[in-house]
């Protein structure tokens, strides 16, 4: 079944007509000639057609990436398959970029965790260790979900609000959950932008970036760096900002990294030192996208 007699379909049962679809929920005539043509629409615009249609995305347009890795992720998350890809993104991702801001969750209380929506914590776990392992789940879901569009602020900051909602940061009334900081802060000691510089800094460095006809994995490391530098949250800039990594290396095809709580110390000197030394972040990243890489060996999936 093509993608436009999936929305027929989903019409008649509605009831509705297309031209009922636009009128009702306001969007152009033209989206619906996009699907008709079999061309890709944007995650949200496809949700809000299957909110209104009381069905799924994929019954209206299914999405074919060209990027192999991108599409087994999708498939093994709509599936729920486990022990592939999806299922080890999932498990190491979270827990290392976690570990790497502090959780005191192991790599196995982590995968309890995904396989089975239980914890055995142990004594002294934080309960927002555990809240925010879970929410980093749903954002990875999220980060899958939109790769292939064009990064933008509201993406970011939606990153942000999936990750501490909930925490007990959200409850402090300063702390802005899902926006940028409202108070100074620092990192490693170092300056980071003033808050009220946040907004007017990450719109140029977001021009800057999708402005390039061509990104590649040292367009990634550049951007991660400069996003940490910006620190545009009053937490959480560190998991948000790998998490757009993520999201970049599979819009554009490009092999994800994996930092390692183990490479920490490497990471850090990389991001504190990057105007001085570009070498230290980019070969500690290079080196995260060779774990990757191990990891589609383990599981023979081909890449170049």
């Amino acid at each position: 079944m093509t993608s436009y007699e999936g929305l027929c379909l989903q019409l008649k049962k509605k009831g509705i007509t297309k031209t009922d679809l636009t009128r009702e929920i306001g969007i152009s005539s033209r989206t619906i000639a996009k699907i008709a043509k079999g061309e890709k629409l944007s995650h949200l615009t496809l949700e809000k057609i299957a909110a209104y249609l009381d069905c799924d995305a994929g019954d209206l347009c299914e999405q074919i990436s060209d990027n192999p890795i991108l599409q087994i992720l999708r498939e093994e998350k709509d599936a729920k398959v486990s022990g592939g890809l999806y299922h080890e993104l999932q498990v190491r991702m979270t827990y290392n970029s976690n570990h790497i801001e502090g959780s005191r969750l192991t790599e196995d209380q982590t995968r309890l965790i995904f396989e089975t929506n239980t914890i055995d914590a142990g004594d002294g776990i934080p309960v927002d260790d555990v809240l925010e392992t879970v929410h980093h789940f749903r954002a990875i879901d999220y980060v899958i979900d939109i790769a292939e569009e064009e990064l933008t602020e509201d993406m970011i900051k939606h990153l942000h609000y999936l990750l501490k909602h909930d925490t007990r940061d959200s409850a402090l009334s300063w702390f802005a959950v899902g926006d940028y900081k409202r108070r100074a802060n620092l990192i490693g000691g170092h300056e980071t932008t003033s808050p009220k510089d946040v907004p007017s800094a990450m719109k140029a460095l977001l021009a800057g970036y999708n402005a390039k006809s061509e990104i590649t994995i040292r367009d990634v490391i550049s951007f991660h760096a400069a996003f940490e530098q910006i620190h545009p949250f009053q937490d959480g800039n560190g998991r948000v900002g790998r998490l757009i990594a993520l999201k970049e290396c599979l819009h554009h095809n490009i092999i994800p990294f994996l930092i390692e709580d183990s490479k920490k110390a490497y990471y850090y000197r990389g991001l504190s030192n990057w105007e001085k030394e570009k070498g230290w972040l980019t070969d500690t990243c290079l080196e995260g996208q060779d774990t990757f890489k191990k990891l589609l060996d383990t599981l023979e999936i081909p890449h170049s």
